[in-house]
């Protein structure tokens, strides 16, 4: 991932204003360690802070098209550039990058142009010839993108809070698949799939259909110049990437160049679910596989810097961003500058435990549309900054644009979680994959129940953050929390902790305002104790709140599975992390 910077419009030309916008890019520099580039037109800057992935040697930012009159600085990555460099086979490109695209196409087709990128992307594109710019944001909000406002008119664009904390007079989150344009003045929508209404789908259930549409995800994203690898935690999703990309690897380009042995990296705590069960993915798959080891200690002396680079006080975020942190600087450290990632599956198929509650095929739908729209502000947030605090790159397959509609589609009764079936949550995903003539994973992986992943790395993980959080706030300080932090108020110590952190990176009220709901959001807390009231007594927003789910669920499948004759799961600190069911046939062949 890119950093990128402009200031649009601020009646400031003087070498002054270019020596404090060159010195608020550098705060974006652990985004793009490479190269860095400052492009100025009277009043208008764009800055980038270059991450080199595709043509390092000559795809340097901001880019341009042929007479220089449009000029560009953007952060992602375009998977169809090939494809549209052979529409735009007239154009004169003057190097191999995939952002090098964007000029041209404006060119083509004005602002109209955006809906035909494929993949990850924030923009500001300048129009010299009047001095109209736009900016854009990728579909879902996997890149990071914030708007600010000065008191000279000014507009602001930046990839980090970091860089316009101190010069804006307000600023946000820029909201995911929209356009700003300074011609109409206002946001406005591109991306309007089908699912985004909500309106509960029918189409019949395809797993070929899906499990094509996932591997044409995953091998899109293995368009790279430079070594990469997977985050393999040895759940459904991080093993399903592993193996699709493990089957494709054999023979490709970049097989000759990086070796056809895929690379595979774990965190966690010493002993820790993650570890083990990575380990036996990595196992099965014949992966380079690395794992990574952490100490409670060594995380807790990350969390200031995990704060500000995350930019966020969201309890579940935090808790899950600081491993992924400490991982990503490993990784980093082996020469490695691109890796694939699981998110947004239990967004897309109901994976979180509390969908086992949902009441009909109605609600749990919506409450999935509900969830990934909310992703940039949790999940591709803490992907997205985590490792982009060492100049590392993540791509998460799951939220490719074409995925999500095949995907979001489906009928939803094949998404609901029936034991009595031996539908467990994301059934419908794993028995796309279950190939008995080629498996991808075995049987007892593919049907691995969900594991979140700050648990994941350890169970005392989360239990050394609360103990650490309380030796920091007293019982008097959170009897005053209402009036020190009136919005989004913590009701933890952890939580308080958190939010002080953040208050002495970012003290503007529009920084606070960036982070909607706190962790009751993040877990969508409102909507399980909605399903369920015996959960509203449970503040802590991590799995174990569905502790409850996880046992009745093992309750009902060890039944299912003795009358099936199939051997019931293995109980481990009481909860089941193996767990096998009865699989209502559904052929599927190759």
């Amino acid at each position: 991932m890119c950093g990128i910077l402009a200031v649009l419009g601020c009646s400031d030309d003087s070498q002054a204003k270019r020596v404090r916008v060159l010195e608020l890019s550098r705060r974006l520099k652990h985004r793009g360690p490479d190269w860095s580039g400052l492009y100025q037109h009277g009043d208008c800057y764009l800055a980038h802070q270059r991450l080199a992935i595709i043509d390092p040697a000559s795809g340097d930012q901001p880019l341009f098209n042929e007479d220089k009159s449009i000029v560009v600085t953007v952060n992602g990555e375009i998977y169809n550039h090939q494809e549209l460099r052979k529409r735009l086979s007239h154009h004169n490109f003057k190097t191999g990058s995939d952002s090098d695209v964007i000029a041209h196409l404006y060119e083509e087709h004005g602002e109209n142009f955006v809906d035909m990128l494929d993949g990850i992307f924030s923009f500001v594109l300048l129009d010299t010839r009047d001095n109209s710019f736009i900016v854009s944001r990728d579909a879902i909000g996997i890149t990071s993108l914030y708007i600010g406002w000065g008191l000279d008119g000014s507009i602001w664009i930046s990839s980090e809070l970091k860089a316009l904390n101190d010069d804006c007079e307000h600023f946000e989150c820029f909201p995911p698949g929209h356009l700003y344009s300074s011609r109409s003045g206002g946001l406005r929508r591109w991306y309007n799939p089908p699912w985004f209404s909500e309106a509960i789908p029918s189409a019949p259930y395809d797993p070929l259909a899906l499990r094509s549409a996932f591997e044409s995800a995953v091998i899109k994203r293995l368009m790279t110049d430079v070594p990469f690898g997977v985050l393999l935690s040895g759940g459904l999703d991080s093993s399903l990437i592993a193996s699709i990309t493990a089957r494709h690897l054999v023979g490709t380009i970049a097989a000759q160049q990086w070796g056809e042995q895929l690379h595979s990296f774990c965190v966690g705590l010493e002993g820790s679910p993650d570890l083990k069960a990575a380990k036996e993915v990595a196992d099965y798959l014949g992966t380079v596989h690395r794992e990574f080891h952490f100490t409670v200690q060594d995380g807790i002396d990350a969390i200031e810097d995990v704060i500000y680079h995350i930019e966020t006080y969201d309890v579940t975020t935090i808790r899950a961003s600081t491993p992924m942190f400490l991982m990503s600087r490993k990784i980093k450290s082996l020469g490695v500058k691109m890796v694939i990632s699981g998110e947004g599956s239990d967004e897309i198929f109901g994976g979180y435990l509390y969908f086992h509650k949902a009441p009909n095929k109605e609600e749990f739908h919506q409450e999935t549309c509900r969830k990934i729209k909310a992703l940039h502000q949790f999940d591709c947030l803490r992907a997205n900054k985590a490792t982009s605090a060492w100049g590392l790159e993540v791509r998460v397959p799951f939220l490719d644009k074409e995925f999500i509609n095949v995907a979001m589609a489906i009928d939803t009764e094949w998404k609901m979680i029936t034991p009595e079936q031996g539908h467990i949550e994301k059934w419908a995903l794993r028995k796309a994959f279950d190939d008995e003539e080629h498996p991808y994973l075995p049987k007892h992986i593919l049907y691995r129940q969900k594991e979140q992943f700050s648990d994941g790395v350890g169970y005392s993980w989360i239990d050394g953050l609360k103990a650490h959080a309380t030796q920091h706030v007293t019982d008097r300080m959170m009897q005053n929390a209402t009036h020190i932090f009136p919005h989004n108020t913590p009701t933890t110590k952890e939580a308080y902790y958190y939010r002080m952190i953040f208050e002495r990176f970012f003290p503007q009220n529009s920084a606070r305002l960036t982070v909607p709901g706190g962790a009751s959001v993040a877990c969508s807390t409102a909507k399980a104790v909605e399903w369920d009231a015996a959960w509203s007594d449970n503040l802590d927003p991590s799995g174990r709140a569905a502790l409850g789910v996880h046992l009745s669920c093992y309750d009902k499948q060890q039944a299912v599975s003795h009358s099936s004759g199939i051997v019931p799961p293995k109980i481990i600190n009481s909860i089941p992390r193996m767990v096998e069911v009865s699989v209502p046939e559904v052929v599927i062949k190759s």
